[in-house]
């Protein structure tokens, strides 16, 4: 058999040895000793080779945005604590005065280029849409969807985030983003003033969910503060709505400071829900118990969060220093905590945001990395980009990605 792709002398995670990797019309068709000849043939060099890596948080409109700015929103992010959370959202809000199309696409396709080499097949994209940036960055975000198409797979989010009740209007405006073609209904219930106004952001946000069938992703009691409830909140709306499945949960940073038996509550109700968590320890210095809701077998993922923003400096969109940071962070440093962690960037990942069939084997599309390393240990260690990256069975021109047009 002839393949479009053949990956030659790939060592696979859990297996000792080598294969060869057959990829036609887009499909790993098969997996072994391969007779069969590819039109493009790579030479793995018995190096680790795996599902691509999916990027479940990415707050892309706002990225390289740092230098347009000034550090009060980065120190007041970062403060001890985080009980400054919300006057950093407040403070980063600035930059929305000088949105405009023309700068924003040219950051986003730059940030997308990096996804590309470093072997981010799949991005969960967030676009603020409110009173300040309307629909600007999402309509960049929009355009860059397409223009990446079979590179990178982006999910935009439409994204509220300076509140639904604090900021009349915005309601129409995410109804609006949705019908030009976002894929996600985002949310940040947290940031409004009582718990009242917290389940009227959440429930109105699950109606244009409803409405559009389409997945929520909410960042969810992002502060220093232990009384803040919207991951439950969110979480048994989920289970009333029937919406098992559907639903995201981003930060929940408050979890760091829950007390055991709330937190067990919230983790069984997390569970009913099947909802997973994004977690971004590396952009704040408080995060949601990643280790204790892997133990009590809880969907965890990574996710950049970030990059060059008013909340973090760096970033180069790869999941694999993503995943180097957080195994310091989390002190997930034994063998097995690091296949953990490199299961948080991929086959997870994806689970989070409903990647269908995301995994190296017959019959799944071809969404494959070849490393730089022989092991997920290695991989992390250096966390150098990959040799190759096949995206949507086709394998991604570097150069072209290294090009500043």
């Amino acid at each position: 058999m002839a393949f479009d792709i053949v990956i030659q002398n790939a060592r696979l995670r859990h297996q000792t040895g080598t294969v060869d990797i057959g990829i036609e019309k887009g499909i790993i068709q098969e997996i072994g000793k391969l007779d069969g000849k590819g039109a493009s043939v790579i030479d793995a060099g018995s190096n680790l080779v795996t599902e691509s890596f999916v990027n479940t948080h990415l707050h892309l409109c706002k990225v390289y945005t740092l230098t347009m700015m000034d550090s009060q929103a980065l120190t007041s992010y970062h403060g001890e604590g985080m009980g400054a959370a919300m006057t950093a959202i407040e403070l980063a809000a600035r930059i929305k005065e000088r949105y405009d199309e023309t700068w924003i696409i040219k950051n986003v396709r730059k940030c997308l280029k990096l996804a590309a080499i470093n072997g981010n097949t799949h991005i969960r994209a967030f676009a603020d849409v409110d009173s300040k940036a309307k629909l600007i960055g999402l309509k960049a975000l929009l355009r860059a969807r397409e223009e990446f198409k079979g590179i990178v797979d982006v999910q935009v989010v439409a994204f509220p985030q300076d509140g639904v009740v604090r900021e009349p209007g915005t309601v129409d405006l995410i109804k609006e983003a949705m019908d030009l073609g976002a894929d996600v209904v985002g949310g940040i219930p947290w940031i409004e003033y009582t718990e009242a106004d917290e389940k009227t952001h959440i429930d109105e946000m699950m109606k244009i969910a409803q409405k559009h069938d389409a997945d929520i992703s909410m960042l969810v009691d992002d502060a220093g503060d232990p009384g803040l409830r919207t991951l439950e909140m969110l979480a048994v709306k989920t289970i009333e709505t029937g919406r098992i499945g559907r639903s995201l949960a981003h930060h929940a940073r408050a979890m760091a400071l829950y007390p055991e038996p709330y937190f067990r509550k919230v983790a069984a109700l997390l569970k009913k829900a099947q909802m997973g968590v994004v977690s971004d320890p590396h952009t704040g210095p408080l995060h949601a118990r990643v280790r204790d809701l892997l133990a009590n077998e809880n969907l965890v993922c990574l996710g950049q969060d970030d990059i060059c923003d008013a909340y973090y400096p760096f970033g180069q969109n790869s999941m694999l220093e993503v995943g180097f940071l957080n195994v310091h962070l989390l002190w997930m440093t034994t063998f097995p905590e690091m296949e953990t962690i490199y299961d948080m960037l991929t086959v997870n990942a994806a689970r989070c945001i409903n990647l269908k069939n995301f995994t190296l084997q017959v019959g799944a599309p071809a969404n494959i990395v070849v490393l730089d390393g022989r092991s997920v240990y290695e991989a992390l260690w250096y966390h150098r980009p990959p040799l190759y990256v096949v995206s949507h069975g086709k394998v991604i021109d570097r150069k072209a990605m290294e090009s500043e047009e």
